[in-house]
């Protein structure tokens, strides 16, 4: 019979470290994917003052600072993200465990008392979890709040926030059975029989109530002692397995800026947002032609500017890229934007969400032709963002300022209007005016430079 167990203890030892592997195969699989996708953005150069962006990570990724915009928001997304942090500490337990085949390697380590205590937190914090997780449920499908409603958020953009949300809850339900059972099995140590090794069980002396999940011990402790461990060892397989699966999963869904986050707030473009990047060679010859600057010795060999502004996602930086994997899909943009709220078409999230819709489906190209890859017909501009909702943008840079994460979708949107302006010439008659008196007088206005503070003279000479 010892032999027995110890085969079935081998291998439940091999599963776990084989669905393990697996899962950091599969993760590591779609890092590099994402990683590729990202890199398919042209060069940005945002790795000054390392100091300043080490203090923005810690302040808005670490302490969510943007998310207490809102305070009662703030709270609850708050307790979810420090309880997805620390309840990794008791995850490493049962890693552990699942390696060694032990069970609660770190109780003997911390003694009953502080274990238990220990324990309790993590479950107050899964309380926590789980409580908030139902609170963002009812927000989303009963009460309705408006931003989560928006016409980029049906079909798979509203299933994927509702998976994450009930995963969480049956994750958290799955380690209150787990600890639950256990208490009762701890308190039956003595009298296991059927060949269930009580050692096993029998942790400390005392048996361990904890905190949140004792009160579930009573909807347990009708069941025999072999279905309580047959519970115990379901809830700690679909706990574990489940976590596993929630780590793949986080990596196809909006859930991803749980680990883009840190690394796209670090990159957060430091310059003041008003103002905007001017394109070097244009400032070049602008400068030349106003007698600023000499031209080069060798002006005549450099190489001629393909394309102004950004037609497709290869057009726009690296960063703006990972702006878009990072993107929480929170709305909390688009519900601050001015043209938005006026009824237009524009919405930043969902150009948000084209830019990394878009990297997907260049990159799933790229994985199914391999070296016989080729680009499609399809591009950014044209096949997912609208000449209508570029046009709408104030540049106000509210967006901007509204994102959790420090996302910029003011970028992408200049970008794809400079292509409109400069490529295409398709601005509406009243930009063309604009741009017409601003190459020939240096103002939107038609009027001379001479004559710029003819209107100052007049009001001072009214006055006298």
């Amino acid at each position: 019979m010892k032999q027995l167990e110890f085969f079935t203890s081998l291998f439940q030892i091999m599963f776990f470290v084989t669905a393990l592997l697996v899962t950091a195969g599969i993760i590591f699989g779609r890092y590099k994917y994402i990683r590729r996708n990202i890199e398919l953005g042209k060069e940005w150069k945002g790795t000054h003052n390392p100091a300043e962006r080490l203090r923005l990570m810690i302040l808005i990724a670490f302490g969510q600072k943007k998310m207490f915009a809102r305070p009662f928001v703030g709270l609850m997304h708050f307790v979810i993200y420090a309880g997805f942090l620390l309840i990794n500490i008791e995850i490493l337990e049962i890693v552990v465990d699942g390696i060694t085949g032990h069970h609660r390697i770190f109780a003997p380590l911390f003694g009953a008392t502080i274990y238990q205590i220990l324990i309790g937190f993590f479950e107050l914090l899964a309380f926590g979890v789980l409580a908030t997780c139902v609170i963002f449920l009812i927000r989303r499908n009963v009460v309705k709040i408006e931003r989560f409603d928006k016409p980029e958020m049906k079909g798979w953009a509203h299933l994927d926030a509702n998976l994450i949300l009930i995963f969480e809850i049956v994750l958290m339900f799955f380690l209150f059975t787990m600890n639950a059972t256990d208490s009762i099995l701890q308190m039956r140590a003595t009298d296991l029989v059927n060949n269930i090794d009580a050692e096993h069980y029998k942790v400390f002396d005392t048996p361990v109530r904890f905190l949140v999940s004792q009160a579930l011990i009573p909807l347990y402790d009708g069941l025999t002692t072999t279905q309580l461990v047959l519970l115990e060892r379901a809830a700690w397989w679909f706990h574990i397995i489940g976590i596993m699966g929630f780590a793949i999963y986080v990596t196809y869904s909006k859930h991803l800026h749980i680990f883009l986050a840190f690394p796209n707030v670090y990159f957060t473009r430091l310059q003041p947002n008003g103002e905007m990047n001017n394109m070097p060679s244009i400032t070049k010859e602008v400068k030349i032609t106003m007698g600023m600057e000499e031209p080069a010795a060798d002006a005549g060999m450099e190489d001629e500017i393909l394309s102004f502004g950004a037609k497709d996602i290869t057009d726009l930086t690296w960063k703006n890229i990972l702006d878009a994997y990072t993107c929480t899909q929170c709305g909390r943009c688009t519900d601050v934007c001015p043209a938005n709220m006026t009824g237009k078409k524009l919405s930043p999230r969902k150009i948000v969400m084209n830019v990394r819709q878009r990297a997907d489906e260049i990159g799933q190209r790229m994985d199914e032709m391999g070296e016989y890859y080729k680009p499609d017909d399809k591009m950014l501009y044209g096949d997912y963002v609208t000449k209508e909702e570029l046009m709408a943008c104030t540049s106000c840079n509210a967006c901007v300022d509204a994102c959790p994460v420090n996302i910029n979708p003011l970028e992408p949107i200049l970008e794809m209007r400079r292509y409109v302006a400069m490529e295409e010439a398709d601005v509406p008659d009243a930009w063309k005016a604009m741009l017409t008196n601003v190459g020939n007088n240096g103002a939107p206005w038609a009027f001379a430079p001479t004559e710029r503070f003819k209107w100052a003279e007049e009001m001072k000479n009214s006055n006298q």
